[in-house]
């Protein structure tokens, strides 16, 4: 999250923030996570300047854009995480596939192979983390194979999230398919 949150912002800094937010969750929703970022600041009706003092990279512009969604799949998992440890997992995992289709942009930001070191507060780390307490569940239940790891099922929702971007619904049957290789 950014620094300057923590500081109160004046009202023509918000203004261009959330409208640069706004711009970019469209453009990307539309054209994908590498829409160019003249584009977004244009659009918004700033300077690349300014979209780049409110936003240090491109990644963090994605950080911001994926946060709502990122939050409502880890608050998922914490709610799936008092029931049985196979369901949760499985329903949480097939959430986050489509939730990954349909929010272009997201799969990538989830992918192991790109994300960037962060302070453990990125897209990948919230949902990692999420992740990792209904497989440590289900490991514990001993209702998945021991050799099955986060990071595994991480890859696994990521690949699927890829290969079916805007089609959530063959996400979630892909899942499905996929995870009756896990059970033990």
């Amino acid at each position: 999250m950014p620094d300057d949150e923590a500081r109160p912002q004046r009202s023509d800094w918000r203004r261009n923030h959330d409208r640069l937010l706004a711009v970019a969750a469209t453009l990307i929703a539309r054209d994908g996570e590498q829409v160019s970022l003249e584009k977004v600041a244009r659009e918004a009706g700033v300077g690349s300047a300014t979209l780049h003092r409110h936003f240090a990279s491109r990644r963090a512009l994605l950080e911001e854009v994926f946060q709502d969604v990122v939050e409502r799949l880890r608050r998922r998992a914490a709610e799936l995480a008092c029931g049985d440890p196979r369901t949760g997992l499985v329903t949480w995992l097939e959430e986050l596939t489509s939730s990954a289709s349909a929010t272009r942009g997201l799969a990538a930001a989830l992918d192991t192979g790109t994300a960037a070191p962060t302070n453990g507060d990125s897209c990948h780390d919230v949902v990692r983390e999420s992740m990792a307490a209904l497989v440590d569940r289900a490991l514990a239940a001993a209702v998945i194979r021991p050799e099955i790891s986060t990071d595994d099922l991480l890859s696994l929702a990521t690949a699927v999230s890829l290969a079916t971007e805007d089609d959530p619904t063959t996400a979630r049957r892909l899942i499905r398919i996929a995870l009756d290789g896990i059970w033990h």
